[in-house]
């Protein structure tokens, strides 16, 4: 497939480079009369329908470009959208929006069908400041910026120049003299990009500062709670911070000991904090990833399998690693298409088996969401509940990793090893949470003290079992390695939030695996325009994060790898 031209998997209806055409058409929406309930219901449909043509067109160029971050071409179109069409969009947008509020039949809107909607563009209207627009565009050149700096970097190994992924998947390795030379050769490329990731952050920082003070608010943290429609508060979040340290972080250190004692060491030092008790990576080649993944879905449900195989056939897959590419993975709706794009950066580890599965959850509750309800509208979209569906897909699977680990005791450790991911996406992004609370309530901290509460943070919750004596200072910058907090700021906590429901899944699961999976289908297909906590009981969980459940997930957790390793 052509790395300039991608048109193959999404639908350009759309001009994108007819700025003309395209503000002809908003302004055509904005001219309609409305002048009865049913009038605005059609305006409202209309108004979609152009939105999902300009959506799909942009996420498809968005793919385009992280698929290869150093083709001219590409970059182009790409940086045509963000700074010609995102700024008309910004603008249109906020006429449409009062133009919908300002409806004197807004309010005669049903509420089970509209309230989520109208909520998220009461809130848009209240956010919405023109000058702004200008700022949000430097703010996604900035994350543009990161993903070339990021895309670009190679590593040398054995005298090989390689791609970044293929370091990292060596911190998997058997031998920790593999593990050893693979963390210090990540941690000395980060220092290398250092100063340019330092200065765009600090960039970003005063520009998201200055968009929420625009907009009325003491600081960019309580602004993105109104953006993202938050159905809790701050103080739940640090809530939240408090009962994971208190309840999973000394479950966290129990666990630290069984690997300790499984690797034969005495300490316990940062590259020994990784899928390490695997003997080889679970596959060679990308196609063996796909067929492996592929049977572990169908033996879930046939359903699930199916859109794999269905992805694969329409090159709507984009895994393996090469120079150029954007780090990270994701999956990407195609609002008109009706499909799902999932991309990564992989090199072969198990962590790269896990993201699959993981971006294969986001892709079958996008499929099911389409057939039964729809493309999701932005303000149907929460992570709460998107993360909900690809963390519950990895504890699905968990008892057939066999497929890729035959030997029993290599099956178990494969277990292990997701369960201890389970830990980590429990304590993880909710430390890079607060690493984000107090980052943005203190816009003018330097570079140096953003490092030392990074390493402070990372040590009371991941690392509070690890030897870091002599490694505060590369441990301070590997901020810089996760791309949410340059490119979705506030978007971690949510991890930590349906990894709880997740974990519930799971315990339903081991009671009636058939039953769980209907649930796990049925939540995925569900009305989104719901609240978090009705579509989590669809699913037959409950949205809490409360200490009491916390602390009854976190036993499960122990308890379920107790039960491997008998």
């Amino acid at each position: 497939m052509s790395q300039a031209k991608s048109i193959n998997y999404y639908k350009e209806l759309i001009d994108l480079k007819d700025v003309e055409g395209i503000e002809a058409q908003f302004q055509r929406l904005l001219d309609v009369s409305i002048e009865s309930i049913h009038d605005l219901e059609n305006w409202i449909e209309d108004e979609k329908s152009l939105r999902f043509e300009i959506e799909e067109a942009l996420t498809g160029h968005l793919v385009d470009f992280y698929r290869n971050t150093e083709d001219p071409h590409i970059k182009s179109t790409y940086l045509q959208d963000q700074q010609v069409i995102q700024p008309l969009l910004m603008t249109y947008e906020a006429k449409l929006n009062d133009k919908c509020c300002e409806s004197p039949y807004f309010n005669e809107l049903d509420e089970n069908r509209y309230g989520l909607m109208k909520r998220f563009r009461e809130s848009k209207v209240k956010l919405f400041r023109k000058e702004n627009i200008p700022l949000l565009v430097k703010e996604q050149e900035l994350c543009t910026k990161y993903s070339e700096i990021m895309g670009g970097l190679t590593v040398e190994w054995d005298g090989e120049e390689k791609p970044f992924p293929f370091i990292e998947s060596q911190l998997d390795n058997l031998d920790r003299n593999v593990r050893e030379k693979a963390y210090h050769l990540i941690r000395a490329a980060y220092r290398q990009i250092k100063p340019d990731t330092d200065a765009l952050m600090d960039e970003l920082v005063q520009l998201r500062h200055q968009i929420a003070i625009n907009a009325g608010f003491e600081n960019y943290r309580d602004y993105m709670f109104v953006a993202k429609n938050r159905e809790y508060s701050i103080e739940d979040c640090y809530d939240f911070h408090e009962n994971v340290e208190k309840h999973i972080i000394p479950a966290w250190n129990r666990l630290a000991d069984v690997f300790k004692s499984k690797l034969g060491v005495e300490t316990y030092l940062p590259w020994d904090n990784t899928a390490k008790l695997l003997k080889n990576p679970p596959y060679a080649e990308t196609s063996e990833l796909l067929d492996g993944v592929a049977e572990m879905l169908g033996k879930t449900d046939p359903y699930f399998s199916d859109r794999l195989l269905y992805m694969r056939e329409h090159g709507l897959l984009d895994l393996g690693d090469r120079k150029g590419k954007s780090p990270g993975g994701f999956c990407v709706p195609l609002p008109v298409s009706g499909d799902t794009f999932v991309f990564a950066n992989f090199s072969p580890s198990f962590f790269s088996l896990i993201a699959l599965i993981h971006e294969m959850g986001h892709a079958v509750n996008g499929y099911l969401q389409a057939s039964e309800q729809g493309p999701i509208e932005e303000f149907q979209w929460r992570a709460e509940i998107a993360e909900l569906y690809s963390h519950g897909m990895e504890l699905l699977l968990l008892d057939k990793f066999n497929l890729f680990y035959p030997e029993e005791e290599e099956f178990k450790s494969a277990q292990r090893e997701e369960l201890r991911r389970a830990f980590t996406m429990l304590f993880g992004p909710l430390s890079g949470d607060l690493f984000q609370h107090w980052m943005y309530t203190n816009p003018q901290h330097t570079a140096k003290e953003r490092d030392e509460k990074f390493y402070e943070i990372s040590k009371r919750y991941g690392l509070s079992p690890v030897d870091t004596t002599g490694f505060e200072e590369v441990i301070g910058m590997s901020w810089i390695g996760t791309l949410h907090f340059i490119q979705y700021p506030f978007y971690d906590i949510e991890y930590s939030m349906s990894m709880l429901g997740a974990l519930q899944l799971l315990e339903n699961y081991q009671k009636n695996p058939q039953q769980a999976v209907e649930f796990y289908k049925k939540g995925a297909s569900a009305d989104y325009s719901q609240s978090i906590a009705a579509i989590y009981k669809e699913t037959g969980v409950d949205f809490d994060f409360s200490e009491s459940t916390v602390k009854r997930m976190g036993e499960f957790l122990e308890k379920v790898i107790q039960d491997i390793n008998s």
